[in-house]
């Protein structure tokens, strides 16, 4: 486990459609660490950074990375795929579903950060997805419901289809109040996968925030989404070079311009600055 800082952001390779900032908003790396558990997702809070596989989470302290608690479950147990992490009340809450398996199932698993315990869960059943985030903002939860287009094992048919991956808002009590499809050249962009990363963060110039910034599976770009003032998808703003291949994304709740992230084919951890212009 090492660490050290850039000041330069990589370079990017994406498909000329999407929007390119090539001045402007950008973002900067700050912070990078490996470890073998960063093949999910991250999130962080004012002193530590929780990173996530798919039965394992790993609680490093902010100064020197040092890991300080885990949690892991055997292959055999209930926990099967952990997607994604966020904080909330003083909870740790992972995305979780038993893909690809079929028929899909998903819940919230709930752990107790200061010592990665797990607490309880919230089971939504079987779903039109499989939850690869779960994030509470302005007194609601938001989740997203992956479907792919991809054939995986034994099913010998798509898991779905990506352009059936949506969001949904819920109220406290887990009703939903209201959904909304992804952008057509974002999920296109994302075939045959799907939207992996989702977290409300801040705004861009012209584009108050909150903001939705979200990422697929496999390229190095996340997007700013806002809630359509019409209709039923949405509305697409902004897409940003990053330095992670796709997967779970977290904004910083101590830092809100500081987006975590993972690069999975390194096995490491990333924090990068939003910087405004």
């Amino acid at each position: 486990m090492w660490t050290r800082r850039l000041a330069l952001a990589a370079p990017l390779l994406a498909a000329p459609s999407l929007l390119r900032a090539q001045q402007g908003p950008r973002f900067e790396p700050v912070h990078r660490f490996n470890t073998q558990a960063a093949r999910q997702g991250v999130c962080a809070d004012r002193d530590h950074v929780y990173v996530v596989d798919d039965r394992l989470i790993v609680k490093f302290t902010k100064q020197g990375f040092r890991e300080v608690a885990r949690f892991e479950t055997p292959r055999e147990g209930p926990i099967i795929h952990m997607n994604s992490l966020s904080l909330h009340d003083g909870r740790l809450l992972a995305a979780h579903s038993n893909y690809p398996e079929e028929p899909m199932l998903s819940s919230v698993e709930i752990f107790d950060p200061a010592n990665l315990a797990h607490l309880g869960n919230h089971s939504f059943g079987l779903m039109p997805g499989s939850l690869t985030t779960f994030e509470w903002n302005g007194g609601h939860a938001w989740a997203v419901w992956a479907n792919y287009s991809r054939v995986f094992g034994r099913n010998q048919r798509p898991y779905g289809h990506t352009h059936w991956t949506h969001l949904t808002r819920l109220a406290p009590d887990m009703r939903q109040t209201a959904g909304w499809s992804f952008p057509a050249d974002v999920l296109t962009r994302a075939e045959p996968m799907s939207i992996s990363g989702a977290s409300w963060g801040p705004g861009l110039p012209g584009h108050p925030g909150p903001l939705l910034w979200c990422t697929g599976h496999d390229h190095k770009e996340v997007y700013a989404l806002r809630l359509p003032r019409m209709g039923t998808r949405l509305e697409r703003v902004a897409t940003l070079p990053i330095e992670a291949e796709g997967q779970a994304i977290a904004w910083d709740t101590a830092e809100p311009d500081l987006l975590w992230m993972i690069i999975r084919s390194r096995r490491e951890v990333v924090a990068m600055r939003l910087v405004a212009a």
